[in-house]
């Protein structure tokens, strides 16, 4: 799920090498084996770096930056809505002037990325952001997340899911949260087209969830050049984030979602009309019952369990081979953080789990603390430091 976002003005606020030791003749068998081994050879190197405690090192960095809540605003609810009030969204966006540029995620299925690239893209890392359920490549902690890693010399990719940003004319297809195989697909043309060494990706809420799914489908066999993966208040239990936000106290919540997957379905069905049925709309009160009835059917699911249970990430996080960073707050109204005291979480050294009490859902706005040369939106600095410290190892190679 995504931050409650827009209400907030009016409510104050995702082989191993297999090489045939006989075939030494064939050229198709010696670029199969090299590729095997650019494969292999992007896992074996960053294993080698957890083992050697270059992430255990970073990770107590990140730590020793330790989030204090603004004192006005330490509840998880006032951290969710305070984060989009903050007047920030107009000079952010005043500052974007970025390429916009389709990628073909599936035939017939195209996605809106806005990239800001530095002069020589190829000289400096990349890192490609995920936006959460019913927001967009302009959601303010996209905004400001690009705005932060671009100026830390990274290249800055912001996604628009299938229909996001205004793009149902793009796709018939509806986005859901299971959609990893779409960031592979983008994660794949930065690679391949645009010879992208360096590649690191961050979620937040659902996108959050989709690159964990992601990081966990390649396990060690992730690319070479994907260096590292960053969630913050990931969905990771679609059943038990769906649960959630059906209790009385998150109402706004879903209110706001329901608003806006309706707005989204009625859309959907002008443009077309043959594959969508609005009508059914006026039945559909929770965020379950849109799911069942639109997202499950649509996406290829059975119902809205069996779309739960295949598209939540946290199955595979005990398969997650490459570095990765999970940012959520145990006070997060709508996302429940018990998910992530599962053992798999924990045991698993490539990820390095912050976990503050307070933060609400992609919230974070912490105390005035001009020392650290930081503004307020911790969890915002947190990735951006993660992917520079990570870099920064890969450089030293």
């Amino acid at each position: 799920m995504e931050t409650l976002r827009e209400e907030a003005t009016h409510n104050v606020g995702d082989g191993a090498r297999r090489v045939d030791e006989g075939a030494h003749s064939v050229d198709d068998d010696t670029r199969s084996v090299n590729n095997a081994r650019s494969v292999e050879d992007g896992a074996r190197s960053v294993s080698a770096e957890v083992a050697d405690g270059a992430l255990e090192r970073i990770a107590c960095a990140l730590r020793a930056k330790s989030f204090r809540p603004h004192p006005l605003f330490r509840s998880g609810h006032a951290q969710t809505l305070v984060a989009y009030a903050w007047p920030r969204r107009g000079r952010l966006r005043a500052l974007q002037n970025d390429e916009e540029r389709l990628f073909e995620v599936e035939p017939g299925a195209r996605v809106l990325v806005r990239c800001r690239w530095h002069a020589d893209r190829r000289a400096h890392p990349t890192l490609l952001l995920v936006h959460g359920l019913e927001g967009s490549s302009e959601s303010v902690y996209m905004l400001s997340t690009a705005f932060k890693a671009y100026r830390a010399g990274f290249n800055v990719l912001r996604l628009n899911l299938r229909t996001c940003g205004d793009t149902l004319h793009l796709t018939e297809t509806l986005y859901n949260s299971g959609m990893s195989q779409d960031l592979r697909a983008l994660i794949n043309e930065l690679i391949e087209r645009d010879k992208l060494t360096d590649i690191f990706l961050g979620g937040f809420s659902l996108g959050g969830n989709m690159s964990l799914k992601l990081a966990g489908e390649y396990g060690a066999n992730f690319p070479r050049e994907l260096k590292g993966v960053a969630a913050v208040s990931p969905s990771v239990e679609l059943a038990a984030s769906s649960a959630r936000i059906e209790q009385r106290a998150n109402w706004i919540y879903q209110r706001k979602f329901m608003r806006s997957l309706k707005r989204r379905m009625r859309q959907a069905a002008r443009l077309y009309p043959e594959r969508y049925d609005a009508s059914a709309l006026r039945l559909v009160r929770t965020l379950r019952e849109f799911d069942e009835r639109y997202t499950a059917p649509h996406g290829g699911f059975r119902d809205a369990s069996d779309y739960y249970t295949r598209s939540s990430s946290l199955p595979l996080i005990s398969r997650i081979s490459v570095p990765t960073l999970i940012v959520h707050a145990k006070d997060d109204p709508f996302i429940p953080f018990d998910s992530l005291r599962h053992p798999s979480v924990g045991a698993n050294p490539s990820i390095i789990l912050l976990a503050p009490e307070h933060g609400g859902h992609v919230g974070f706005v912490g105390d005035d603390d001009r020392a650290t040369g930081e503004d307020r939106f911790w969890a915002e600095n947190r990735i951006v430091e993660f992917c520079r410290r990570i870099n920064g190892i890969m450089d030293d190679e």
